[in-house]
């Protein structure tokens, strides 16, 4: 009942927000805060920055979806790999190196026993792809002999044979590679708040 009222009543008066003037009025469309044409052009200055801030936000937007349209799904596919990758280095924080054993305080890397290039359909299996020394990744072709070795520890023969069987072969599209990229994107922050905690 009061909103029926209120509405019966009409707009109430405001104060005209331009500097110097201050008029009372009444407004005639939503949002108006001056009384005058002439007080629009004199209070304008202050909302330039604002609007063109905004503007400015609507073309970096249109310019990243533009690029997001144009991207092939060899770029989907990077960008989910690095995402995975980061996942598997901040799982694997607390372990050394899949294949020598040590901890150093060089660069590790998302180390695949089963390679992406033999096997594209274990890119992403978590079982396949552990933490790795760079010079174990990049000089000893991932040291793959002591690899299995640790893997075989890690998570057990059988699953190490079912790595190593014959798999069906997958081809991701474009909207699976965004999925599993938002999912292990949300994963990676699940582990870092675990870290902050």
């Amino acid at each position: 009942m009061r909103t029926a009222l209120k509405d019966k009543k009409g707009p109430r008066p405001k104060k005209c927000r331009a500097p110097e003037c201050g008029a009372s009025f009444v407004p005639q469309r939503l949002g108006q805060a001056v009384c005058s044409p002439a007080c629009a052009i004199v209070d304008a200055p202050r909302n330039q920055e604002r609007a063109r801030k905004s503007l400015a936000e609507v073309g970096r937007k249109e310019v990243r979806a533009a690029k997001e349209r144009v991207k092939t799904r060899g770029e989907h596919a990077r960008e989910a790999q690095q995402v995975f990758n980061e996942w598997v280095r901040l799982r694997d924080a607390a372990l050394p190196c899949v294949s020598c054993g040590r901890h150093h305080q060089g660069q590790y890397h998302a180390g695949h026993y089963r390679t992406v290039g033999a096997n594209p359909e274990l890119r992403f299996e978590p079982l396949n792809v552990w933490k790795q020394c760079a010079p174990c990744n990049n000089h000893k072709s991932g040291d793959i002999v002591n690899y299995r070795i640790e893997l075989v520890r890690r998570i057990g023969a059988e699953k190490v044979d079912w790595l190593e069987g014959p798999h069906e072969p997958q081809r991701h599209t474009i909207e699976q590679l965004q999925a599993i990229k938002a999912k292990y994107r949300a994963m990676t922050r699940e582990l870092k708040k675990g870290e902050a905690a």
